[in-house]
């Protein structure tokens, strides 16, 4: 049966697991496979695993545990070896870059930042600053049969638009990386123009949230900064 893994360890990390159990139902129960200075949390993996809320949440409750004494590597949801013998045999191989990775996380949290700007609001601030787009859009209203122009001003705001949101994900990117250890920025999308994961020293994590807290007091109501964390440190296992 293949081994499901929750997170990687070294090996003379605390294992306080009791109150805890694995993914499953019934749950099933969590055991460890070592291999000289590491340790891999795992249990057997039940048959047709998907991300059932349960599941997540068991497996999250496995990783927070084991963060609360101490470096952990947490493995992704699902992730599976094909046996406990294959799972230590990793662990041999990769010694040298998972001990590395730990020191790194070691007395570090997460958080994850998601911004995004009130459509409306940014167009108004296009619209003001750039006087050709503007007279564009003058004309355009003024002559409804101007097809060309009208054309033109819409991959000219389109493309301010990209150039404005980039240039404020950078600058908010560049105010708080001073206050973070390491960042991982993720795609954004349509409605959010920043989707970006820090990696921040636990006795800075309430100096952390407080900055963005400030930064979206100052940047008001047309922007939404969502802050989600402390958590285990996913984007930079």
């Amino acid at each position: 049966m293949p081994t499901y893994v929750y997170a990687i360890t070294r090996a003379d990390h605390p294992l306080r697991l009791d109150g805890v159990s694995g993914v499953g139902d019934p749950p099933a129960d969590l055991r460890t496979v070592t291999a000289r200075d590491l340790t891999a949390v795992v249990s057997e993996a039940p048959p047709g695993l998907r991300a059932k809320r349960r599941d997540v949440m068991a497996h999250q409750s496995v990783v927070e545990r084991l963060m609360d004494d101490g470096a952990t590597l947490p493995m992704r949801f699902g992730l599976l070896g094909p046996d406990d013998e294959q799972v230590a045999a990793v662990l041999e191989q990769e010694q040298s870059g998972y001990r590395e990775r730990l020191a790194e996380l070691e007395g570090h949290v997460e958080f994850h930042l998601k911004a995004s700007r009130d459509e409306d609001d940014l167009l108004r601030e296009i619209m003001e600053r750039n006087d050709e787009i503007r007279r564009l859009n003058e004309r355009t209203r003024d002559d409804p049969s101007a097809h060309q122009d009208r054309m033109a001003l819409g991959e000219m705001v389109s493309d301010a638009v990209t150039a404005r949101r980039q240039s404020e994900a950078d600058e908010l990117v560049a105010l708080l990386e001073g206050a973070a250890a390491r960042t991982a920025r993720g795609e954004a999308a349509t409605s959010v123009f920043l989707n970006v994961s820090f990696l921040v020293r636990d006795e800075e994590a309430a100096a952390f949230t407080r900055l963005v807290r400030e930064e979206a007091e100052r940047r008001g109501s047309t922007y939404q900064l969502t802050l989600t964390g402390p958590l285990p440190p996913y984007s930079f296992v």
